[in-house]
């Protein structure tokens, strides 16, 4: 063979590695995209559950902390929204959350021999893009989106 004919055979090989080797580069930059945005969703998550959290906690104090009426049950607080202020937890200041109460039973209280006791169901909802300033979101969410809810049954 001329040295000619093994040049057009030397670049047609270089045009091949170099075609496999940018497919191998871009396969591995969209691996890289996608393991950090999963990370980061992981990371969403578990704040949107912490947020959660937080407002049950808050939910729950707000219910059982007041001093019960003669003879009456007090009342739940209706819904709520709570929002993290920056400076008091910078890691969930961009989550709302937003708080249900519902007595259970709704006629009344529970007896149970000589103690009677108020059920309430507490709901919390965290999301960091609330609509209307509430969450759940009502409208198709963005790939960004994060909602958690979380339900507690306390008596008093």
């Amino acid at each position: 063979m001329s040295p000619r004919s093994q040049a057009g055979f030397t670049t047609a090989s270089l045009v091949f590695i170099l075609v496999v080797l940018g497919a191998l580069g871009a396969a591995m930059a969209l691996f890289t995209q996608r393991q950090h945005m999963g990370s980061a969703a992981e990371l969403s998550a578990a704040r949107a559950y912490q947020a959660a959290h937080a407002g049950l906690e808050w939910a729950s104090f707000e219910v059982l902390r007041k001093p019960l009426p003669p003879a009456a049950a007090p009342a739940c607080f209706g819904t709520t929204q709570l929002s993290f202020a920056p400076a008091t937890d910078a890691t969930l200041s961009d989550f709302t959350v937003t708080v249900f109460c519902a007595r259970t039973p709704a006629s009344g209280t529970v007896s149970d021999g000589a103690t009677t006791l108020v059920f309430y169901e507490l709901t919390a909802v965290a999301c960091n893009q609330p609509v209307g300033g509430a969450c759940p979101a009502g409208a198709t969410p963005s790939a960004t989106y994060v909602e958690r809810s979380l339900s507690r049954r306390v008596a008093r």
